[in-house]
Order: C-alpha cells, then structure tokens, then sequence
C-alpha cells in the first residue's frame, strides 16, 4: 500500500483554470486529466489524501456532480484534509477522514509528516524531519526543503509518493525564518 498526496484539484471550477494558468480548454478536459492521472498511479490498495479544495469554491456543483467526480477518485481509502474552499457538500462526501491537520506516518523512517491545506512555519517534529505538506497556494510556491506543496499546479497535474515529494525537497531552499522559529538547542538551553 502506497500513501499519494495531492492538492488544489479544484474540480469543476472554471475561474481556477485563469488565476493559475492551467492550460485546458474547460474543466471537462481539466477535470478528466486530473482523475486520468490519478488513475495512472494510484492503485486498488492505495491511500489518497486530497489536501484540500476538492471543487468549485462557489458550492454550485450539485450533489450529484460531485458524488460522480468522488467515485472516480482511485484507491482503497479517500481522505480529505479540508482547504477553505471545501463547502459543506464536499464535507459530506463519503470519505475515509476529514480533518483540518493531520499527522501521517511515511516514509523509510515512517515518520509522522504534518498535512495541512496551508503551507506551515513549524510543526510537531519538524526538527527530527517530519515534514510539512500542502496546497493552498498553486503554483505561487513550490515550498522550502521541509515543507512541501503537493498542489497538481506544481506537479504536473499528478499525485506524488512521499519519494517524490523527498526528491523535491532536497532541491528546495531552506526556510529564512527556520532558524528563528525552530533555533537549534545551544548548551541545552532554547
């Protein structure tokens, strides 16, 4: 069983398609890319954590729509990390969890990475390595070396393995406010 991790799906929403350059014709094409490729990954036994904005902000996807995108989705279970477009009706969908911030253990060390809709400062063990993962902000930033955006914007369209994220990360800047919030312990004092 493989843990996939993406973001900022936004199905259905046709505004997101401007705000942040997808390059499709209409959410028809965007959505069906998206849940393509989720397929081409995500197997039968797999998790899939979504972190956050499932769909159209303005709450006009009906029920019904909504319900047929969610069956679509790959994976054994569904789990929703809630972004501040996820609406009531999206809430209600049949998933595994909801939550707002969660702890997930991956990894070769299987360490408890923190999962969150918002890019994070600091988190519980951020300084034994766990990491940080959201969306939230598209392709505006791909993140810092322990904090992570899994948003389809900054992978092409595509869910992403705690390897592929990892990958990333050693590529990525480390956070300038790293040493302030998180100062490593000096002659045993904070």
């Amino acid at each position: 069983m493989v843990k996939w991790y993406t973001a900022d799906p936004h199905f259905g929403h046709e505004n997101i398609m401007k705000f942040c350059r997808r390059p499709f014709r209409n959410t028809v094409g965007m959505d069906n890319t998206i849940i393509r490729n989720l397929w081409s990954c995500v197997a039968p036994d797999d998790e899939l954590w979504i972190l956050g904005d499932f769909a159209d902000p303005r709450g006009a996807c009906s029920p019904t729509w909504l319900m047929t995108i969610f069956d679509q989705l790959p994976g054994k279970a569904k789990h929703l990390v809630m972004g501040n477009h996820d609406y009531e009706a999206v809430l209600k969908l049949p998933w595994d969890s909801v939550s707002a911030l969660v702890e997930v253990q991956d990894g070769p060390k299987n360490q408890r990475n923190t999962l969150c809709h918002y890019p994070l400062l600091t988190w519980n063990h951020s300084r034994r390595g766990a990491l940080n993962l959201f969306g939230h902000v598209h392709n505006n930033w791909k993140g810092s070396r322990n904090s992570i955006n899994v948003g389809v914007d900054v992978w092409d369209f595509m869910p992403v393995r705690y390897e592929d994220i990892e990958r990333r990360a050693r590529t990525l800047p480390i956070n300038t406010h790293w040493e302030e919030v998180e100062p490593r312990l000096v002659s045993g004092k904070r």
